[in-house]
């Protein structure tokens, strides 16, 4: 059964460009413009109107965009939910201008060895990563650790959980890592260690989708019975201005918005490419985390049930329900 028919989702592509290599990651391959503040402008009233809550600013690296801190502000005074992802190169240097805008903000760390850390995202980013929950710390702001989660690496959770997130009472956000295109990431998860990722969902300051584990148990998903509402819960927005669609990591085609996101979105050609979410050859087995964790939010199903848990604890962490409430019930100022 279908809950929310509005999206309810923005990934807002900044720019492919990036500080960092990751292997596990294609998009800072990419050549690319930065996206510009005026569309910007254009774009996050229409989204509005459309019903999005969540705008995820990312990129590439979101903080290499020059204006990050007045589109942080355009967001915020339009009574969006923000969120944005770093690998903390450059946060120093944007803390302060940032600081309160962000309501998501998330720093990537996957090992608490500098040198296996910066050895996965292809750049010495460990100790800026450190120095970055101290500055974020002391200005008021809690973010998460984003920990992308491998074969490799399952067992430097408890080392992070315990010596980074506790002390800092920041959340440890555990991100499953999946393949897409042409990405590889070499030994994949299988069920033992699904079943160990599964363990750490219950514990205190950790934040595990169960329901990314459940999907990938079920084989991911089959286009026969499709879960994923990629088209139809998240808006995708390029540097280069185009709407993407069904979703980015397929984006099979990109349509000019041209300040006029609305009736684009609205227009048939827009509605025909939804409709083919999570129904194509390339969707069979997908498990990108980044459109099922909207699908799951937006119609009842198994997993809808097994994301619940998760996303009431987050919530309750972070303190967003409360803002998820205003946004929904609040004053008619911020009503689309």
């Amino acid at each position: 059964m279908r809950l929310i028919r509005k999206p309810v989702l923005c990934n807002y592509y900044l720019t492919y460009r990036c500080n960092a290599t990751c292997s596990f990651c294609d998009i800072w391959e990419k050549p690319s413009p930065y996206a510009n503040l005026e569309n910007i402008r254009a774009n996050l009233q229409d989204l509005r109107k459309l019903g999005v809550k969540v705008i995820d600013f990312t990129g590439g690296e979101p903080l290499l965009h020059r204006e990050i801190d007045k589109i942080l502000t355009l967001a915020k005074d339009l009574g969006f939910i923000t969120t944005l992802t770093t690998n903390c190169l450059l946060y120093p240097k944007w803390a302060e201008k940032i600081r309160g805008k962000v309501d998501m903000l998330h720093f990537s760390l996957d090992s608490p060895l500098a040198h296996e850390h910066n050895a996965m995202r292809g750049v010495a980013c460990f100790d800026f990563v450190m120095k970055s929950i101290e500055i974020a710390r002391n200005l008021g702001e809690r973010p998460d650790i984003l920990f992308t989660a491998f074969q490799h690496n399952l067992h430097h959770i408890e080392t992070i959980w315990k010596e980074i997130c506790l002390p800092n009472n920041l959340v440890l956000i555990l991100n499953p890592v999946f393949e897409y295109n042409q990405v590889r990431i070499g030994k994949k998860l299988e069920n033992e260690h699904l079943d160990y990722l599964l363990t750490w969902a219950k514990k205190p300051n950790v934040y595990l989708n169960e329901a990314f584990i459940w999907l990938r148990k079920d084989g991911g998903n089959h286009i026969e019975k499709s879960v994923c509402r990629a088209g139809s819960s998240t808006i995708v927005i390029s540097p280069f201005n185009t709407l993407v669609l069904p979703c980015y990591h397929l984006g099979i085609e990109e349509i000019q918005i041209e300040n006029n996101l609305l009736q684009i979105y609205q227009s048939k050609k827009a509605q025909q490419l939804i409709a083919l979410e999570g129904r194509l050859p390339a969707c069979e087995g997908c498990v990108i985390n980044c459109y099922m964790q909207p699908s799951f939010a937006v119609e009842i199903n198994k997993y809808w049930w097994k994301a619940l848990p998760s996303t009431l604890k987050y919530n309750r962490l972070k303190g967003t329900w409360k803002k998820l409430f205003r946004l929904r019930f609040g004053s008619s100022k911020l009503r689309v």
